[in-house]
């Protein structure tokens, strides 16, 4: 490697670094902008690492009826 490689892949190097510092400062600018109008996304949240078998339960026939709604008998 001479010395103009060694030049070009240094000044490479560093124009990548500063470019890839820019474009997370201009995510988190982003992500702060964007958190002050709408509700952070949760995805992993407490009750999601609950198993559903130890929650889930059965509908009883009785809570069925009253949730249907009522039709028009002719």
């Amino acid at each position: 490697m001479d010395m103009d490689q060694a030049a070009v892949f240094l000044a490479g190097s560093v124009l990548t670094a500063l470019g890839f510092i820019v474009v997370v400062i201009g995510l988190v600018v982003i992500n702060n902008i964007i958190a002050r109008y709408w509700r952070p996304i949760r995805i992993f949240t407490e009750d999601s690492w609950h198993s559903v078998g130890s929650s889930a339960r059965f509908v009883e026939p009785s809570e069925v009826e009253k949730s249907q709604e009522p039709t028009l008998k002719k």
